[in-house]
C-alpha cells in the first residue's frame, strides 16, 4: 500500500515521504497512530501544502537538538553495578539506568534514543550514542564501576 508519512518512522522514511509498506503495516500501525496516510490524491495535495511548514518545523527542531547535543558533550555518567568474577557483570547496563543518571543531570531523554550497538557487561568507560535528531547524534561518557567504588564526578 502506498502512504504518505506524516511524521519519521525509524527503517520506513521521514516526513512527506511517499513509501510503500504492507497493507497490514499500514492499515494497524501507521494510520491508526497518525504516522501516515493514504497516498490518494487529495492527500498528496494536502502534504504538498504542509511541506513549507514541516521544513520550518524540521529546522527548530534540528536547531534544538543541535544546542541539547552541545550541552549533552560534557555529561559523564557514573553506574554501579555488582560484579563477578573476571569483572563481569551480573545482568548488563541497561538504556533505563542510562536515562536515568541523565535525568539525575537535568536531562530528560527518550530511552528509545539511547543507542547501545551492543549490551554493556564488563567494567570500564563507554561512549554512548544519543540520537537526537535524524542528523544529529550526542555522545556521553558513561563509567561502569564495582558497587561500593567512589563516585566518579558528575561532569567532566
Amino acid at each position: 500500500m502506498k502512504i504518505i508519512l506524516i511524521q519519521e518512522v525509524d527503517n520506513v522514511g521521514r516526513r512527506g515521504q511517499i513509501v510503500n509498506v504492507s497493507d497490514g503495516y499500514a492499515r494497524n500501525y501507521l494510520i491508526p497512530r497518525k504516522l501516515a496516510m493514504p497516498a490518494s490524491a487529495a492527500n498528496l495535495k494536502y502534504v504538498e501544502t504542509q511541506k513549507l511548514n514541516w521544513a520550518k518545523q524540521e529546522a527548530k527542531l534540528k536547531d534544538e537538538a543541535e544546542v541539547l547535543a552541545k550541552a549533552l558533550g560534557d555529561v559523564r555518567i557514573a553506574v554501579t553495578k555488582k560484579v563477578g568474577e573476571g569483572d563481569s557483570l551480573y545482568g548488563s547496563v541497561t538504556t533505563m539506568e542510562i536515562a536515568d543518571g541523565l535525568s539525575h543531570r537535568g536531562f530528560s531523554i527518550e530511552l528509545r534514543k539511547i543507542r547501545l550497538e551492543h549490551p554493556i557487561k564488563t567494567l570500564g568507560e563507554y561512549t554512548i550514542p544519543i540520537k537526537l535528531h535524524a542528523e544529529v547524534t550526542a555522545h556521553i561518557k558513561l563509567l561502569v564501576q564495582r558497587e561500593g567504588e567512589a563516585e566518579a564526578p558528575a561532569e567532566a
